[in-house]
């Protein structure tokens, strides 16, 4: 499959240097930079009325449609967030494409059909101010004893990035607090100190944000107060702004009220303080080190091993989960008790507290396990009996402070979200005894079950194991046919992403299994299922916080290393030859696709490349980029550009290479990553006569997508290129 190669641009661009880099590398698309210049925007559009003139046929949009009808399915599960006696959700349907903020009570939620309580409609709000606005989320004031959730911050996005508009709510009024508080778009950071007060980290000018374009301060506004007194008030906590972020949170938890300061350097290093006498107290811990604070208790995970301790210190290894009460801490004690230990095959992920409980989260080759802590017996832990093999099921507490008197020990009550590849998502909810682990928990009662959208039942979930070039063994799942061929002619997806110990773990899909496990013809008109395949390549958390270290900076190689093992793999395994293996992958993940692109390119047959990392020379000047130098290093810092061009897509493109039919995607309101350097990946790849598709939505932020609809197309898109491009079809 082709496309013409012509492209939109004010002038004729000099070529692309075909010899080696210098440290500033020729860059002709600058213009592109531009997101919203007239010349820039014209190109986009032009590509993607290109993009839309190849894609859309009958048969695609009727595949769209069935994506469509997945994402909108009334049955599928209505999760929710308990606050006080009610229940809350949001909700998007085809009705309601933009959604409703809604409630209701439990006796209705058990209900087939619960009765919703309506607090706002956001496609309502839309019209009747005349704006775009996106959800994105609340954060409710702790009202007083005895009485109920009222007050909320209710974040909106204008165009779906993640800048926010604040207004405050009343959920009992349904309406927004004449002469509330509100805070205009901005990455802005914030948190209730009482009915009259906030904690505000927000853009107030020039100096307010850092460079990575979050807030680099914090301060007190107080009710009636405008943003030019919020501006004019000094910071109660402030950071360097070359720091990642900063700010200050109140801990309202009634008998352990604080104000706790972050100041985060970077994505993996930050400080914690807290507000003692009027002075801020670091809690002395290694800037690398994970800090919880619940009550009366400080838990930490160490990203690297830890020494600590005066006359018999002590070492800890990196994932390991340490506990320790907070006031001894602070005096000095360093009696840390190891609370979870990881092996070389199991990780802690997260960890949630009900009343009495800790529950921690566990993966054990990448499926999970799930145990219960209890620190009234010295941290006895006993398992929970609810994770099958290859499923994800994480648990976490409904709400460690209820207060129902008709159950006494619902402070101890958990969800449970069970979901694997071929198994719909459920939601069920449990209760941990009285006695804890010294009595093993019941099962939990199933509260939902989301609904089947393919035959399941036709389909296997297995687990393999690649070995990359420096002999790790690296785990994969593969999802296709019972009757699967191994004849190498399987069309395969294969994604990944491998970065900032993200875990990518087993779940179910409708829309992957419509669009590509379900049968389809291919060019010779046989049918076959597709078969999709997930890679747990280094960079990720799946082994626990050393598994993503192992690919960090200079060692950046080893993730695409696994990757491309995992490809060869599939090959040698017969699943599919490199003409009917494509690979798909977005932010973080579009780096990882766009360096098979550009790396192995005699592996695949298409990549799907989403709103993507690509030009690693001008990343920390684009968007939110200076936030990840942790992650890749500073192209700035001529000894770190040296590793970092090496895994740059956007430089590494070279003319007379036969590449695998690429689609990059993009969105031109993403203020995280940005399109522009998906824009200047197609116009390089064009001006070596590279063949590429491209398409940049409008709005919906770094998803691609604000609603719905958007996302559909997005899904459909990407799934219907690779599936043409690996399968000949037109």
């Amino acid at each position: 499959m082709s496309q013409t190669t012509d492209a939109a641009k004010p002038a004729a661009a000099p070529p692309v240097p075909e010899k080696g880099l210098t440290d500033e590398p020729f860059d002709e698309n600058l213009w592109l930079e531009d997101i919203h210049g007239d010349d820039a925007l014209a190109w986009v559009r032009e590509h993607n009325a290109r993009t839309d003139k190849a894609l859309v046929t009958p048969e695609y949009s009727a595949l769209e449609a069935s994506v469509l009808e997945v994402m909108d399915s009334t049955d599928r599960i209505a999760m929710v967030s308990k606050r006080g006696s009610w229940y809350y959700n949001f909700w998007r349907d085809e009705a309601n494409p933009r959604g409703l903020w809604r409630r209701t009570t439990w006796e209705s939620y058990l209900t087939p059909s619960p009765d919703w309580d309506v607090l706002l409609d956001v496609d309502a709000l839309c019209r009747e101010e005349g704006a775009d606005w996106f959800w994105a989320g609340s954060q409710f004031l702790r009202p007083a004893p005895g009485t109920e959730y009222r007050r909320a911050m209710v974040a909106l996005s204008p165009d779906g990035g993640d800048a926010v508009a604040y207004r405050e709510f009343d959920v009992e009024a349904r309406a927004f607090v004449p002469g509330g508080f509100e805070l205009p778009a901005a990455k802005t950071r914030l948190s209730w100190v009482d009915s009259d007060t906030l904690f505000v980290g927000t853009d107030t000018g020039p100096g307010s944000m850092t460079v990575s374009s979050y807030p680099a301060a914090a301060r007190v506004l107080r009710r009636g107060e405008s943003m030019a007194q919020l501006a004019a008030r000094e910071p109660l906590f402030s950071v360097p702004p070359d720091h990642l972020s900063g700010g200050v949170s109140h801990d309202s938890t009634p008998g352990f009220e604080r104000d706790v300061a972050y100041d985060v350097l970077d994505f993996f290093n930050s400080r914690s303080y807290l507000l003692v006498g009027g002075d801020w107290v670091h809690i002395d811990v290694p800037d690398d080190m994970n800090v919880s604070l619940h009550k009366q208790w400080l838990l930490l995970r160490p990203r690297t091993d830890w020494t600590v301790g005066g006359d018999a210190p002590a070492t800890y290894a990196a994932g390991t989960l340490l506990a320790i009460g907070l006031e001894a801490f602070l005096a000095g004690d360093r009696a840390l008790s190891t609370i979870y230990a990881p092996t070389a095959t199991q990780s802690l992920q997260s960890w949630s507290w009900t009343r009495d409980f800790l529950l921690l989260n566990l993966l054990e080759d990448v499926s999970s396990k799930i145990l219960v802590l209890d620190p009234a017996a010295g941290w006895a832990a006993s398992a929970l009996d609810a994770c099958p093999p290859l499923h994800s099921v994480d648990a976490y507490a409904v709400d460690d402070e209820d207060q129902d008197p008709d159950t006494p020990n619902a402070g101890n009550d958990y969800w449970l979200v069970a979901t694997g590849f071929l198994t719909p998502t459920a939601l069920l909810r449990g209760t941990i005894p009285a006695g804890g682990t010294a009595t093993p928990a019941g099962p939990a009662a199933a509260v939902r079950q989301a609904p089947s959208f393919f035959k399941e039942a036709d389909y296997r979930v297995e687990q393999h194991f690649a070995v990359s070039d420096d002999g790790t063994r690296i785990p994969y799942f593969q999802v296709g046919p019972k009757d699967l061929r191994l004849d190498g002619g399987n069309p395969t997806l294969l994604g990944g992403y491998g970065g900032f110990e993200v875990s990518r773990t087993p779940a179910y899909s409708g829309a992957v299994g419509r669009t590509w496990l379900q049968r389809r013809a291919t060019v010779d008109g046989a049918e076959r299922g597709g078969v999709y395949v997930v890679a747990n390549i280094r960079g990720g958390g799946e082994y626990g916080p050393s598994w993503h270290t192992a690919a960090l900076q200079e060692n950046r190689h080893k993730a695409y290393e696994d990757f491309a093992a995992v490809a060869r793999d599939l090959s040698a395994r017969g699943v599919a030859s490199p003409a009917h293996l494509g690979c798909a992958g977005g932010s973080n993940g579009g780096l990882l696709v766009g360096n098979m692109l550009t790396q192995y390119p005699e592996l695949f047959g298409a990549v799907s490349c989403g709103v993507p990392l690509l030009d690693m020379r001008r990343y920390t000047k684009l968007s939110a980029g200076a936030s990840w130098i942790a992650e890749y290093g500073d192209p700035d810092v001529p000894e770190q550009w040296a590793f970092i061009k090496t895994f740059s897509p956007y430089h590494l493109l070279r003319a007379g290479v036969s590449y695998p039919a690429t689609f990059i995607w993009t969105a031109t309101s993403d203020d995280r990553v940005g399109p522009v350097q998906a824009r200047k990946m197609a116009a390089r790849m064009e001006s070596l006569g590279i063949p590429v598709w491209f398409h940049e939505a409008l709005e919906g932020g770094h998803a691609g997508a604000g609603n719905n609809a958007q996302a559909a197309r997005l899904h459909t898109a990407s799934h219907e290129f690779l599936w043409r491009a690996l399968t000949g079809a037109e």
